[in-house]
């Protein structure tokens, strides 16, 4: 089939390989000049396990294709993927600039019938706010179906070729058929259903998840408070398949490009139709002290901060990705930073930028540079280079001894046999 993808940001670019790679025609088109002629160079926006050589064996073979011309992309195409940003508004809400933007230019250059496929993650009834500005423009036939995408940050190539399922959001047989084919050769069950379900079924689901990790750092606390150990109980716990050992990982709190977005689209949805969500607002409540309290620790170890050296391993949101939204390994480093400690950070691909964050930290080439001279280290996201440390090596670069695990990476016991003081999440 031939496909055309809007947008190569994350969803858009691994979309647009993914299907390549099953065999499709596809065309990749972003107004980003600079990032269209970087990709056809090899060169990716993204940081994503597997992507860079799903993308260049598919460009080499001529079935991915990137433009910024909708006139080169759009005509001819059966199915066209709007995956642009949907970033958040102040108040919460959606800014759906580019999705509109998107519907506009889709419409003025179709040249047949087509589904249009919102893969962006959109508020309910964005289905029929693209359909009537696509019929403001054009005069062709067309479907527009809701296609949410259910894709972990670095686990993504695999999500995409290996899902749990695939929601189809359409009233329209054609459309879903259109659909149907073109992911024939994933095996996983298709759930066909109308528009606006499709559409609350991401919300909601990214709202669940985002709880269910804030409910096991509630339980994580109290663990600490009793003796418990929060592992064990998440074993309990996720061992009864009613509740799955999935997201029961005690941490920092979730981050990233969508939980923290798609939580506050949920509740100001919530809102706009008269019906609070306390479940989800605690949630979020409960992941600003995730983060704050493990700032609070190191000071109940190390008394005031200030003039303290602390190393920092880790700035994106989780380990396998360059993304630092929402970050909660950002707060932390935010935290120690306005309590006036000495904060040096290290991570394998992500960067602490100055225009995005409003603060800069020095950012050390390795773990043990980072560690040089430190009274405590905080492992704040799950690289695994951070799992298989060198304990001994980093006990030497310290100045102090106290290891902050809020990953729970490390074995306590091999821990504390170095010489370490060691805290982590869930364990008093």
């Amino acid at each position: 089939m031939k496909v055309a993808i809007i947008g190569t940001g994350y969803v858009g670019l691994v979309s647009g390989a993914c299907l390549a790679d099953l065999g499709h025609e596809v065309v990749c088109i972003d107004t980003d000049a600079e990032k269209i002629s970087k990709l056809e160079n090899g060169v990716m926006p993204i940081y994503e396990p597997g992507l860079e050589e799903l993308v260049k064996r598919n460009y080499q073979a001529g079935r991915l294709k990137f433009t910024t011309s909708f006139s080169v992309g759009v005509p001819g195409a059966e199915v066209i993927s709007i995956a642009v940003g949907t970033p958040s508004a102040p108040d919460g809400s959606v800014d759906m600039s580019y999705v509109d933007a998107a519907a506009r230019m889709i419409g003025e250059h179709l040249s047949g019938y087509a589904v249009i496929a919102d893969k962006s993650t959109v508020p309910v009834g964005t289905s029929e706010r693209v359909a009537e500005l696509m019929r403001q423009v054009t005069d062709t036939d067309f479907d527009v179906v809701s296609n949410p995408e259910f894709l972990r940050e670095g686990h993504a190539v695999f999500d995409f070729l290996k899902p749990a399922r695939i929601v189809i959001g359409t009233g329209s047989e054609r459309a879903a058929d259109v659909m149907r084919r073109l992911y024939a050769h994933i095996d996983c069950p298709k759930i066909v259903m109308d528009e606006r379900s499709a559409e609350l079924t991401k919300y909601a689901s990214n709202a669940f998840l985002a709880t269910k990790i804030s409910f096991i750092n509630e339980v994580a606390h109290l663990c600490e408070a009793v003796g418990a150990d929060v592992d064990a109980v998440a074993t309990g716990m996720g061992s009864d398949p009613r509740i799955g050992k999935e997201f029961l990982k005690a941490g920092p709190g979730w981050g990233g490009s969508c939980f923290p977005k798609d939580v506050k689209a949920f509740l100001k949805l919530g809102e706009e139709k008269g019906h609070p969500m306390p479940v989800v607002n605690a949630a979020l409540a409960m992941n600003k002290l995730a983060r704050s309290r493990v700032v609070s620790r190191l000071e109940t170890e190390l008394g005031d901060l200030r003039g303290k050296k602390i190393g920092i391993f880790g700035v994106a949101f989780k380990g396998n990705t360059d993304d630092t939204r929402e970050s909660p390994a950002i707060d932390i480093i935010r935290h120690c930073v306005e309590r006036g400690a000495d904060v040096t950070v290290y991570d394998p691909e992500a960067r602490v930028v100055l225009s995005s964050h409003g603060f800069d930290v020095p950012h050390a080439a390795s773990i043990f540079e980072a560690a040089e001279g430190a009274l405590a280290i905080v492992i704040a996201t799950e690289w695994e280079e951070f799992r298989t440390l060198d304990l001994e090596r980093l006990k030497q670069s310290m100045a102090g001894n106290l290891i902050m695990d809020a990953r729970n990476l490390l074995d306590q016991a091999a821990a504390e046999g170095c010489g370490f003081r060691y805290l982590r999440i869930g364990r008093g």
